[in-house]
């Protein structure tokens, strides 16, 4: 195994000498690196507030379990999202009158309402209604039909974008709707709709923030906690953003490669 981590190591530092672009790239991102953090430090440095940073250090296990909280949410409904996303585009290009208007309806409610309230209904009218009152289930799938509106868009878009003569050729060999569909035209769909998906679930972590609403306790909890506690807002708040983009940038960086890869394909 050491020896496999020392090859690929060496690969990397081969790439890293002999490719001039990505130098370059590396270096004008390191530079532009320093660059924000030292105009965040100059912003910083001329107000005039009292700066305690041992807050977040002291409170730094409430960071932890909300980290792992929003990680939590976010994963759940990023993997709930992305089902009902598939089923409903699949539903909005159906032949079925009823499953097509259905999907219809659930994707105009849930994109064309502002995710608070969505929180809210689902929170104090749903779950009241069916007697369930966990906040962290609740928070998760409403994030999930939340995401999963904007998913089932992409998923249809993607569909539709497959030329239709691919189509009629799969029915001319014999092949019904549903084998059409599952063999020729969703896989190259797929293809197309992974970098919006992935960054729609950038945007699903940093919307996990609103469930501290119903007192889930994820990042935006614990720093509003601290904040209550302590009175040091910025001390409060500024390593939430910290936390929120060690979240958000992998699959960012995740996104960026699959549209360079695809776009090769």
């Amino acid at each position: 195994m050491m020896v496999v981590a020392g090859d690929f190591s060496r690969s990397i530092l081969t790439t890293f000498c002999h490719d001039r672009p990505m130098r370059y790239r590396l270096c004008v991102r390191f530079l532009l690196w320093i660059g924000l953090a030292a105009s965040l430090y100059l912003l910083f440095a001329g107000i005039d507030y009292p700066w305690n940073w041992r807050v977040p250090w002291e409170y730094r296990r409430l960071y932890l379990v909300g980290f792992y909280y929003t990680l939590a949410v976010s994963m759940g409904a990023i993997c709930l999202g992305f089902c009902f996303g598939v089923m409903g585009g699949l539903a909005r290009v159906s032949k079925n009158v009823l499953a097509r208007e259905l999907a219809t309806l659930y994707v105009e409610f849930f994109r064309g309402t502002p995710l608070l309230v969505q929180i809210y209904v689902f929170y104090f009218c749903v779950a009241a209604a069916i007697h369930f009152d966990n906040a962290l289930i609740i928070g998760m799938v409403t994030l999930a039909f939340f995401s999963g509106a904007y998913i089932s868009e992409m998923v249809r878009a993607g569909i539709e974008s497959i030329d239709k003569g691919q189509v009629e050729a799969a029915k001319s060999t014999g092949l019904d709707d549903w084998q059409t569909m599952r063999y020729i035209v969703f896989p190259q769909a797929l293809k197309r709709i992974i970098p919006p998906v992935t960054g729609q679930f950038v945007s699903l972590i940093k919307d996990s923030s609103l469930l501290s609403v119903i007192s889930v306790r994820e990042l935006t909890k614990a720093a509003e906690i601290v904040n209550a506690t302590t009175y040091k807002t910025f001390e409060a708040y500024l390593p939430l953003a910290g936390l929120y983009l060690l979240l958000t940038y992998p699959l960012s960086y995740l996104t960026r490669r699959l549209e360079k890869r695809l776009s090769r394909e």
